[in-house]
């Protein structure tokens, strides 16, 4: 029973330090470097993620295009300064995208 269950224990122990993958677009927000120039109410560097909601409302394929932005960057869209690429998976990119184009 002992041979069983210490690798158990210790096979727990591990993925419970494992990091909390963030599952929600705020939590995740709040998460990356997104925060250094974005604000949800006001612009900051650069608009808020409600402008940029109310700019992509009823677009098709807004979601797949804003993630698109967030993952590799864009330039011009909102002006003269471009954002830069974020180191994030094409998921988080798509939960960002739609925490986004939900806020109203």
């Amino acid at each position: 029973m002992k041979k069983i269950l210490i690798p158990m224990f210790a096979l727990g122990a591990a993925f419970a330090m494992q990091p909390a993958l963030a599952t929600d677009g705020e939590t995740l927000f709040k998460s990356k470097p997104c925060v250094a120039c974005h604000t949800v109410d006001s612009k900051m560097v650069g608009p808020s993620l409600k402008e940029v909601a109310a700019k992509n409302a009823d677009v098709e394929g807004a979601v797949d295009t804003l993630a698109l932005h967030i993952k590799e960057g864009s330039a011009g869209v909102w002006g003269p300064i471009p954002m830069p690429a974020n180191a994030v998976t094409e998921e988080e990119a798509k939960i960002l995208a739609e925490w986004v184009l939900s806020l109203k």
